[in-house]
């Protein structure tokens, strides 16, 4: 519980920082980085498994597990080293940002398949539109609606910067909330 709590609050930090400006200045190429990167990892972590002599289906997990990137963790190891103003750090966050993004897409595949034993369509296709619907939903109020009512009640005195502080912490806990309950996880 402690460490599902301390990866919400790093996730939440690196997504304040978190810029749609940023990423469309590096996207083309941090996109093109990412479709290359992550299918040869997870090549190189399914021959790893097969050499291993296990089943295809557990080395397919291993391939996946090795191509998904922990963002929290190189921003920070970035921040420590003094790097986060330097501009190839902008590229490395927009192809995290794009692996974090397939990589979700990758686990809603593989814990759909996990569970039916089986590849369905069906189910495959019901985890993508909710997990689209849900990134949708966030994205949108995210950037329009709460910035938007945040800055209205600053205005009107009715918050202050201790109360934004409480109010945006109790906002990321209704997200790991509403992503729990949907099925995802909740550094989602």
């Amino acid at each position: 519980d402690w460490s599902e709590l301390g990866v919400t609050f790093l996730m939440f930090g690196l997504g304040l920082e978190f810029s749609f400006k940023k990423l469309l200045n590096v996207g083309r190429n941090a996109f093109i980085a990412a479709v290359v990167i992550i299918p040869c990892m997870i090549l190189l972590g399914t021959l790893v498994g097969l050499m291993l002599g296990w089943g295809l289906s557990n080395s397919l997990i291993l391939g996946g597990m090795i191509c998904m990137s922990s963002t929290a963790i190189i921003m920070k190891a970035f921040n420590d080293m003094g790097w986060r103003t330097q501009k190839f750090t902008q590229l490395v966050l927009g192809i995290l940002i794009f692996e974090d993004l397939i990589a979700i897409l990758l686990l809603v595949v593989i814990s759909t398949t996990a569970v039916s034993k089986s590849f369905e369509g069906g189910q495959l296709a019901i985890a993508i539109t909710k997990l689209i619907f849900f990134m949708i939903l966030w994205i949108l109020s995210g950037i329009f609606i709460l910035p938007t009512l945040l800055k209205w009640l600053k205005r009107k005195g009715i918050l202050n910067d201790e109360t934004l502080l409480i109010v945006s912490i109790g906002l990321c806990f209704l997200m790991v909330i509403i992503a729990t309950n949907s099925g995802f996880s909740s550094e989602l």
